[in-house]
């Protein structure tokens, strides 16, 4: 585990994608942060924009398939990400921020409920899983609303007993409601997490950390 943030930021969720094979980060990521990130979380660090932005948190999501990527991404970025040897797929909709708005793991992905149909065709065929709209605590942006690893979810603290049953059958996940930074319920801004460990903004403090921990980490000892 590494609590930090970036130019005083302690949102640095906006600005990291991980997955169990790599981390995407902004060009102007520190150097000494992306050996933390690299170190923390065991995976090699490519630098790259996101529709000219540090903001690779918020625009990809995706899962062990796939990297999903906006429409408004720049070809240079996309030759980049060819470069790296990533698979990704441009889903194209007017939700761009990918990532505030898709819930992925390799079970299933939970969307916003303003995808169109084609979009969540190519969400499908790209992520080899089953896609469900719904809300996370009655929010449309579900990917803002929840992070997850292959151990557990934390999810928004104010979501419905419905809500929360609809993710954990879809994603085949348990679900523990939390908050970050100090009582921020969009827990992806400030939580970047793979199998192998997580990554905190620094302004979390200590009730947060222990059901992150216990979530993220501690539930993978307590399964046969």
């Amino acid at each position: 585990m590494f609590t930090g943030n970036l130019f005083g930021n302690p949102n640095i969720g906006m600005y990291i994608f991980a997955t169990n094979t790599y981390a995407l980060v902004g060009q102007d990521m520190p150097k000494k942060m992306c050996e933390e990130v690299e170190k923390t979380l065991k995976v090699p660090v490519h630098k790259i924009s996101a529709a000219g932005t540090s903001l690779t948190g918020v625009f990809f999501a995706g899962n062990s398939h796939c990297l999903l990527v906006p429409e408004i991404m720049f070809q240079e970025e996309i030759d980049l990400l060819k470069k790296a040897g990533i698979v990704f797929a441009v889903i194209k909709s007017h939700l761009t921020a990918l990532g505030n708005n898709i819930l992925a793991n390799d079970k299933g992905a939970i969307v916003n409920k303003e995808f169109d149909d084609k979009a969540i065709e190519q969400i499908h065929i790209s992520l080899k899983v089953p896609v469900v709209r719904a809300t996370i605590a009655g929010i449309h942006v579900v990917g803002s609303s929840a992070v997850l690893n292959k151990n557990g979810c934390l999810i928004h603290r104010d979501v419905t007993e419905e809500e929360k049953k609809k993710v954990e059958e879809t994603l085949a996940i348990h679900c523990e409601e939390c908050t970050v930074n100090l009582g921020n319920p969009y827990l992806r801004s400030g939580i970047v997490c793979n199998d192998y460990d997580y990554i905190l903004g620094d302004n979390t403090r200590g009730p947060e950390v222990q059901i992150i921990h216990q979530t993220l980490i501690d539930s993978a000892r307590k399964k046969p």
